[in-house]
């Protein structure tokens, strides 16, 4: 291992960069999952966006990996739900243009330019809404009634609800005491822990249908899916950038300080964000996830000391690699859903934390009902899933919920209202 972030590309370092994978696996695999995604799509993705995020930053390159952005999980849902998968990766595909725009913006008018346009007290109830508007599906994942319990009932006909919580409390469990307990890398992979504790439960209770591993083959191509261009779903989807762009940033600022290099300056934010907004364009070309940075593969540059960023390229080909094994992606698609539900209400109630220490951190003044008006007029809309028809296109949830946020920041007088 390097001290020194020179990029220095060498034959050793490839289980080093297998190993930054498996720190990464559970949150890249875990996103398409709950959205309906291809797994081996996403791990495709997952490398091919960190090669182009590399190749875009290739003067100073930056050891951090890109993945699956967990901001997008609702959005997705909501989108394939209502336009179809094609559709909304053509929206993706448009988020990461506009995420690509920002770098600019950033390069020509500064980074206290976007603190402007959106600060604080509309990050954090945008991100709150992200983390909120699909908690009833987490709730259901863990709980399954009516026709979602029968598909588990097909393999164990006395398999019932309790038994499903269960499941979902032990996933949970293993989560947390990961998070909050456990040493070295293990603590680095709290998701991945959770989802193999759940799965074996499952497979006491007899609801997993090891057929489908078996059938599947050794190789087989990803299910790539090419993308269509709906307004409606491109103008909901555009806001939702709002997240990982502020996600991105604190992401570099924390390997900058891992690292002692500040990289907001070489290659700067604007390489950076460009680099993730074209990874997310791309990806979506092949209906894979959005890309982020991945701040559980910072976690591990700091653990090992690990820093020659050429130790993300080989995580990015072992990628490449998995995707194209049929067997793993059946072995992923084989998690029930009752294990997953467990994880997502702990994940989804982060997002929206996140969201909350945004507001605390900044010490946004709560006594100012400006700052209550904003808060309200995002949450509410948002969560309480209004519409905005204007007859050539629509905006609804978390995409006007940011639209009011921004409006009402520029508009709204910030001085207080006096008694």
């Amino acid at each position: 291992m390097t001290s020194s972030t020179q990029y220095n590309f060498r034959l050793k370092d490839s289980l080093l960069g297998a190993q930054f994978l498996f720190v990464a696996f559970g949150a890249l695999v875990l996103m398409p999952i709950l959205t309906g995604l291809d797994t081996s799509v996403a791990l495709f993705t997952a490398g091919i966006g960190t090669l182009i995020f590399q190749f875009v930053c290739r003067k100073k390159i930056v050891p951090i990996f890109l993945a699956s952005s967990f901001a997008f999980i609702a959005p997705i849902s909501f989108g394939i739900s209502k336009w179809g998968l094609s559709a909304t990766m053509g929206a993706v595909f448009f988020a990461g243009l506009a995420y690509s725009a920002f770098s600019f913006v950033v390069k020509y008018k500064g980074y206290e330019f976007i603190q402007k346009i959106l600060p604080p007290i509309v990050v954090g109830p945008v991100i709150m809404t992200i983390g909120l508007v699909l908690s009833p599906a987490a709730v259901s994942m863990a709980t399954p009634s009516g026709e979602a319990l029968k598909i588990y009932q097909i393999l164990n006909p006395n398999f019932s609800t309790n038994d499903a919580m269960i499941i979902a409390g032990v996933s949970l469990l293993v989560t947390l005491m990961c998070i909050v307990f456990a040493k070295g890398m293990l603590k680095l992979i709290p998701i991945l822990c959770g989802i193999a504790a759940g799965y074996i439960m499952s497979m006491f209770y007899g609801i997993i249908d090891f057929s489908v591993v078996k059938n599947a083959p050794w190789f087989s191509v990803p299910n790539f899916v090419f993308p269509t261009f709906h307004l409606d779903a491109i103008l909901y989807m555009i806001p939702v950038i709002i997240a990982p762009i502020i996600e991105h940033i604190g992401n570099v600022i924390a390997i900058s300080n891992v690292t002692k290099e500040d990289f907001t300056k070489n290659p700067g934010l604007e390489k950076t964000l460009l680099g993730d907004g074209i990874a997310t364009s791309v990806a979506a070309l092949l209906a894979g996830p959005p890309c982020t940075t991945y701040a559980e593969v910072t976690g591990a540059v700091r653990l090992t000391r690990a820093f020659n960023p050429a130790i993300m390229t080989w995580s990015a080909i072992v990628a490449i690699m998995l995707a194209f094994v049929g067997k793993l992606g059946a072995l992923i698609s084989s998690v029930p859903s009752c294990v997953l539900g467990g994880i997502m209400i702990l994940l989804f109630g982060i997002i929206a934390s996140v969201g909350m220490e945004s507001l605390i951190k900044n010490k946004v003044d709560m006594d100012n009902p400006r700052n209550m008006i904003i808060i309200a007029l995002v949450l509410v809309p948002a969560l309480g899933g209004m519409v905005l028809d204007l007859g050539f296109a629509s905006f609804s949830q978390i995409g006007l919920g940011a639209i009011i946020g921004v409006v009402l920041n520029l508009v709204l007088p910030h001085k207080k209202v006096q008694d």
